[in-house]
């Protein structure tokens, strides 16, 4: 017995319906057959019958004669060729004549009702069919014309034809079963091959791939969709080995810094100025590693899954301003200026929290990148629907070569030329992964030594 695997029921499937379609043709067929058979013998009947009631004449005493020797003669008599039984009855449906074929039996008369109508009945436990048609002379019924042929023959034919396709029924649909079953199995292949595949490839092995079949139907774009599933899921694993191997090396350096720090601290006794500036020393760098994992968890909550966002009506102008509030104190430590002028209030449909993130993180990269003296300025306009705001520098800027690298995680344009400036590489990344799960346009513009603007718009 097969089990139902899918190559199975689609051959199942197949032959349910073809059952359903040969029986209606096998119907038709034995329909279309004795249809023809009956109209034959219907007929045959006629046709004789017409050509007895010629040969029948009126005599004057209202009874018919019959031309016994003429009939008698016919071919019709001779019982192993198409056998036709004729009868003739009085008006007083006593038996005039019959034909030697009938030997010692006799055509039942029927009810007046069946006049000129084919009846199916036996003759010696035979089938036959018969008609019995009244005799007139000056509308005086004068006696019965009976003409019947066997129905042996066709009896014979039709349930020759009925077993035939009684056997061949079942032998077709087994026949065709395992014919569907092979076809399925072709069909299907793609389908094996993706199971295959797929149980091959483990986090370890992402490199294997499909083989796209050579049509372009739906197991086509089943393949080629599994594909590109494949390439991504390579791609985020990749990123991840990559984000952990950076998110190590960043929090490895702090931690090194503090425990070598500290390990001078203990060599020998200090003075207490050197015991401040070393533990000083050692909390920037605590702080340092703080606003690291910070970050770092930040943005893995944006790359794991989507939060629930707080969609409202945000007041922008206020979000900036409070963003330039947190950091008032690195402005005046750096002498810096900052223009703005909100001369219409911007409200603009997002979450709260992650714009205020994005913009801190801006303006901080902004401060953190400026020269001392520097000047930043920050624009807000409406064009059309959208809300377009900027927030502009003249610090160092970003190579071109590098601006389409600023977002990767850990990534920072040539440190070794500005040593001075600490920074993980990350503050970029959470703007880009935010802006992209609030559907916030964020574009860069820079050119190094001269300034870098960065653009949101909101739709």
């Amino acid at each position: 017995m097969f089990s139902f695997s899918y190559k199975n029921r689609i051959a199942f499937n197949y032959i349910l319906s073809t059952a359903l379609l040969i029986s209606v043709v096998f119907c038709t067929i034995y329909g279309i057959t004795l249809y023809s058979i009956n109209k034959h013998i219907n007929d045959d009947i006629l046709e004789e019958s017409s050509e007895y009631l010629e040969q029948i004449k009126i005599d004057s005493n209202n009874a018919y004669l019959i031309q016994v020797d003429q009939w008698r003669e016919s071919d019709n008599n001779r019982v192993n060729v198409n056998p036709v039984f004729v009868q003739f009855l009085d008006n007083d449906n006593k038996l005039i004549d019959k034909s030697p074929n009938l030997k010692g039996f006799q055509l039942k008369l029927h009810k007046p009702e069946k006049d000129n109508q084919f009846v199916d009945t036996y003759l010696n436990n035979k089938p036959i069919r018969q008609i019995q048609i009244p005799l007139f002379d000056k509308n005086k019924k004068i006696g019965y014309l009976f003409v019947a042929m066997s129905l042996d023959e066709a009896s014979l034919i039709l349930t020759n034809l009925r077993n035939t396709l009684f056997v061949a029924f079942p032998l077709i649909l087994v026949l065709l079963f395992f014919i569907a079953r092979l076809i399925a199995g072709r069909s299907i292949k793609p389908v094996t091959l993706i199971t295959e595949t797929s149980s091959r490839i483990t986090k370890d092995n992402l490199k294997d791939r499909i083989i796209l079949p050579q049509n372009k139907d739906e197991l086509y774009v089943l393949s080629k969709t599994i594909n590109d599933l494949l390439d991504r899921i390579e791609n985020a694993v990749e990123r991840e080995k990559q984000f952990t191997s950076d998110a190590s090396h960043e929090l490895r350096t702090p931690l090194t810094v503090l425990k070598g720090t500290l390990e001078v601290l203990i060599r020998k006794p200090r003075n207490q100025t050197e015991y401040e500036e070393k533990i000083n020393f050692s909390i920037s760098e605590v702080n340092r590693l703080n606003n690291l994992v910070d970050q770092l968890l930040l943005l893995a909550r944006f790359e794991n899954q989507k939060q629930s966002l707080r969609i409202e009506q945000i007041y922008l102008n206020a979000i900036i301003l409070d963003a330039l509030s947190l950091y008032s104190s690195k402005i005046n430590d750096k002498k810096m200026e900052v223009l703005h002028d909100f001369t219409k209030d911007y409200f603009v449909t997002s979450d709260n929290y992650l714009v205020s993130t994005i913009v801190s993180n801006v303006i901080s990269n902004a401060i953190k990148y400026s020269h001392e003296n520097g000047k930043i300025v920050i624009n807000i306009d409406k064009k059309d629907s959208k809300t377009i705001c900027s927030i502009s520098d003249c610090g160092i800027g970003i190579p071109a070569s590098d601006l389409d690298k600023i977002v990767n995680p850990f990534f920072r344009s040539n440190p070794t030329l500005h040593p001075e400036i600490k920074g993980s590489g990350l503050g970029l990344s959470i703007v880009e992964r935010i802006t992209r799960l609030l559907n916030i346009k964020f574009k860069i513009e820079s050119e190094l030594n001269k300034g870098t603007t960065v653009f949101f718009i909101f739709s």
